[in-house]
């Protein structure tokens, strides 16, 4: 399989499950809460503001031919963080479900590791159509155990940061780094690392 085969290969799974406006919904929402909040001070209205943003980039994504399903996810997140910071009165609890995700991500993706089947081997397996064929290759098992390690890390240190932000109720702190660590930021750095590490199989540079 060429590199640029696996390449189109690997965009269109992202594009299945939303691909880069997915992505921009997520910041967006964590965004424009954390700017509504510092402009008006309103727990609730700052929900309101993150909520109607989200709403807006997805009635966009069904005008130009997206899947129901795709914004929907989006907005059910989002609404259930604004429903708890509203109901709560914390604007930190906008920002709960970031920080339960890094660490629930952080679990996953270790104990993938622990039982010799880590994520990114199961996701590019379905990606290059070889099952779990890959586990019986060491280099190539080696290859995405380091892949998985990467989100692991980048899980661990998103979760050490968030975490202490949450409990302490520093919000500006909390937003920003929900926004970078736990969003398109980091994520971008790990696909980027985990390209570099998958171009030395010797199979995608054919």
């Amino acid at each position: 399989m060429s590199f640029s085969m696996l390449t189109r290969r690997s965009l269109s799974l992202f594009d299945a499950v939303g691909g880069w406006r997915t992505v921009a919904e997520s910041v967006a929402s964590r965004a424009l809460f954390l700017v509504a909040y510092l402009v008006m001070g309103e727990v609730v209205t700052s929900g309101l503001v993150a909520s109607g943003g989200v709403v807006v980039l997805a009635v966009v994504r069904l005008c130009t031919g997206g899947k129901v399903w795709q914004p929907a996810i989006g907005l059910l997140v989002v609404g259930a963080s604004a429903l708890l910071a509203g109901t709560t009165g914390q604007a930190v609890d906008f920002y709960l479900a970031a920080v339960l995700l890094q660490a629930a991500g952080g679990v996953l993706f270790l104990v993938s590791l622990l039982v010799k089947w880590p994520v990114v081997g199961l996701v590019m397996g379905t990606v290059r159509g070889e099952r779990h064929a890959w586990r019986h290759d060491p280099r190539q098992l080696w290859r995405y155990r380091r892949c998985t390690a990467v989100f692991l890390l980048k899980f661990t240190i998103a979760t050490a940061v968030l975490v202490p932000l949450y409990a302490t109720g520093s919000v500006v702190p909390l937003g920003i780094a929900a926004t970078l660590l736990g969003g398109a930021p980091a994520a971008g750095a790990c696909v980027y690392l985990c390209w570099r590490i998958l171009r030395e199989d010797p199979r995608t540079a054919q």
